[in-house]
């Protein structure tokens, strides 16, 4: 399971005094107001950023952050994904799960046939589809409904599927 989970992107920066615009990725965007710091992930390292101002704009969030106060100081951020620490992370209702928890498991058939591993989860707004990546190289798109996805077993990191006529 990742440490991290990520709740947004640095997508540009706002005005000159350091802020910047958040793409979330997050379901919960008002989570932002109580978020009080998030990790920046460079590539090459961690930073923690305590939060300093939140505010909503459009589909954006516009952070500030203590001690960046000038646009060149936050500018070489952008499309950085700012993360929070697990513990961090929303209460999750039963039967849901991160999306990153879900990533790489295995997907198995009612019948026992195995088809390949998750490797993408696609938000429609119907419901979401999981992307299986199937040995043949190529892709297998489930929807994420209780008819199709009838076991989530997150220890042995396996998903029982029922593949419905036309799914394959």
């Amino acid at each position: 399971m990742e440490q991290y989970l990520q709740v947004g992107v640095i997508s540009s920066t706002h005005g000159i005094r350091g802020e910047v615009k958040v793409y979330p990725t997050t379901d919960d965007v008002s989570r932002f107001k109580k978020l009080k710091k998030v990790i920046l992930d460079t590539g090459k390292e961690q930073r923690s950023l305590e939060i300093e101002g939140v505010k909503f704009f459009k589909q954006f969030v516009i952070l500030k952050f203590k001690g960046i106060d000038h646009i060149n100081d936050i500018e070489k951020y952008k499309g950085k994904p700012l993360m929070v620490a697990r513990e961090q992370a929303v209460t999750l209702a039963r039967d849901e799960y991160f999306v990153a928890d879900l990533i790489g498991l295995l997907a198995i058939t009612d019948e026992g046939e195995e088809l390949g591993t998750l490797v993408d989860v696609l938000e429609t707004g119907a419901n979401d589809v999981y992307v299986i990546g199937t040995p043949d190289h190529k892709e297998l798109l489930l929807p994420a409904i209780k008819e199709c996805i009838l076991d989530v077993d997150m220890e042995g990191r396996k998903l029982l599927v029922h593949l419905m006529p036309g799914l394959r």
